[in-house]
């Protein structure tokens, strides 16, 4: 029906065959088609006129096919800041610049801790304790930090990953100062001002920039050396062993201690760091000579300085001075049988139990001793004449018979914790290394740089109804089974 009424449509235009020819030529040389389909016109004179003859001529013009317009490139990402710390001489970069990769947050507080142009930041009002996931000893640690109005951070030094940084490690403040100068927070303590050792030695105030200015820091940690330079003035530099106050070393044991994290401690502030490299500072080993403010209790050649033990005190407070005098030279003649050096060690060789002590007394003092066993040995430190300290083997099955705990706990208590707080003892046949710290009659003890126990009252073993013994010897226990000690060095702290 449709093809019946396009031809009664032509024949009423009177449209001719050859004139539909030529259209459809034109529109082939040309490359377009009419503006309008012939057969839509309507009138009689458009008809006509579209009857006359038309003179097709062909394009000489080259018809190029068109081709596809070539899509642009997608822009390049805006580059991400990378860390512009300056290259200096054995430091190695502690951030990239875009990632947190190679630090550890823990106890994360609202947003915790970003990067933002090329800058680590702790949110405001957030924060926690971001880490390095390695430990570090001696070093040199450089960095720049920016304050805002009210910030407030720390910066934990040789810190274990939990815990409190300022008392089980170090932490240095890192604060705007009016917060420590009559801010919001009122007037702080000397020793809680920017640079300060936290709690425990004040810094130099006035090197701090405005807010909003990028500080430098320095911070050198040799042993027991502290030094912090800020913007190139000297505002803390101290040696740990000054630090005498009992009270203040009872707080903060972690003072002390040989190794561990470094880490931005975030108290809600926000501030930024950035430019964090580190060079690691080689530590002179050396076998029995004692470190600065430390006195060597073994020589590592003979056993001066120590002699048998006779009885137990309470037992020994009875004797007369002939009778002591005379079990004295009989614990002695033992002790030279059965305690031996080899090698530079103290070594227990008999089957018995028989313990040596130093000739000299002690009260409050600060231990250190390296120690190891062999399979299913056992052994201890005896404080001012108390048991004791423990040592022995964790690993070596069969187990269950409380040693699978580890060592360092305080294994004679009955009232207060005797455990340790977790195994830290190296594979049997290694060395050990134990930090005790007693004052009054609590004690810390570190194992291996990990804190075992925690500021615990040592309980008098020999009359539980009375406090710790004051003062006594220390003491080395002999339990049937060798144990070799080296490194044994004390530094006596004063009364409480």
């Amino acid at each position: 029906m449709k093809i019946k009424k396009f031809l009664r449509d032509l024949g009423r235009l009177r449209v001719q065959p050859q004139m539909l020819i030529a259209v459809g030529l034109a529109a082939l040389f040309t490359g377009c088609a009419p503006r309008q389909p012939y057969f839509a016109l309507r009138s009689p004179r458009e008809a006509s006129a579209a009857t006359r003859p038309v003179e097709v001529t062909p394009r000489t013009t080259e018809v190029k096919p068109r081709t596809a317009e070539p899509t642009p490139a997608p822009a390049d990402p805006a580059p991400r800041p990378v860390d512009t710390a300056p290259r200096e001489a054995g430091f190695t970069s502690l951030f990239d610049g875009q990632t947190l990769a190679g630090w550890t947050l823990r106890g994360k507080r609202g947003e915790g801790y970003g990067v933002t142009n090329g800058a680590i930041y702790c949110a405001r009002g957030g924060g926690g304790n971001l880490f390095t996931e390695p430990e570090f000893e001696d070093f040199i640690l450089r960095f720049e930090f920016k304050l805002a109005d009210g910030s407030n951070n720390g910066l934990g030094l040789r810190a274990p990953l939990d815990g409190d940084a300022a008392s089980l490690g170090m932490e240095i403040p890192i604060r705007e100062g009016s917060v420590a100068e009559g801010g919001r927070r009122g007037n702080l303590p000397p020793d809680q001002v920017h640079g300060s050792i936290f709690d425990v030695v004040a810094a130099k105030s006035g090197a701090l920039l405005p807010t909003g200015q990028w500080n430098s820091e320095e911070i050198t940690a040799r042993g027991r050396h502290l030094k912090v330079v800020l913007n190139g003035i000297t505002i803390l530099d101290v040696n740990l062993n000054t630090v005498s106050d009992p009270m203040t070393i009872e707080k903060h044991p972690g003072l002390f201690r040989e190794r561990g994290h470094i880490g931005f401690l975030g108290h809600n502030g926000y501030v930024e760091f950035r430019h964090l490299r580190v060079k690691e500072l080689p530590r002179a080993k050396t076998t029995n000579a004692g470190p600065e403010g430390f006195t060597a209790l073994f020589n590592g050649r003979d056993l001066t300085g120590w002699k048998g033990l006779v009885a137990d005190p309470k037992r020994r407070a009875t004797m007369t001075p002939v009778a002591l005098a005379a079990e004295q030279a009989k614990a002695d003649e033992l002790m030279r049988a059965n305690w031996r050096v080899e090698d530079g060690s103290l070594v227990y060789r008999g089957s018995n139990f028989d313990n040596i002590c130093t000739a000299k007394n002690y009260a409050n003092f600060e231990l250190l001793a390296d120690w190891k066993i062999a399979p299913h040995s056992d052994s201890g430190f005896y404080l001012r004449g108390t048991p004791q300290v423990q040592i022995w083997d964790p690993f070596t099955r069969p187990t269950g018979a409380g040693n699978e705990v580890g060592s360092g706990g305080l294994y004679n208590n009955e009232t207060h914790v005797a455990k340790p707080l977790r195994v830290a003892d190296n594979p049997v046949g290694e060395w050990n290394r134990t930090r005790i710290l007693i004052v009054g009659d609590k004690v810390h003890v570190f194992l291996n740089d990990q804190l075992v126990v925690n500021n615990t009252v040592l309980e008098n073993y020999w009359q539980r109804d009375l406090s710790l013994f004051p003062i006594g010897p220390i003491e080395l226990q002999a339990h049937k089974t060798p144990v070799w000690f080296k490194n044994l060095y004390v530094r006596e702290l004063p009364a409480r």
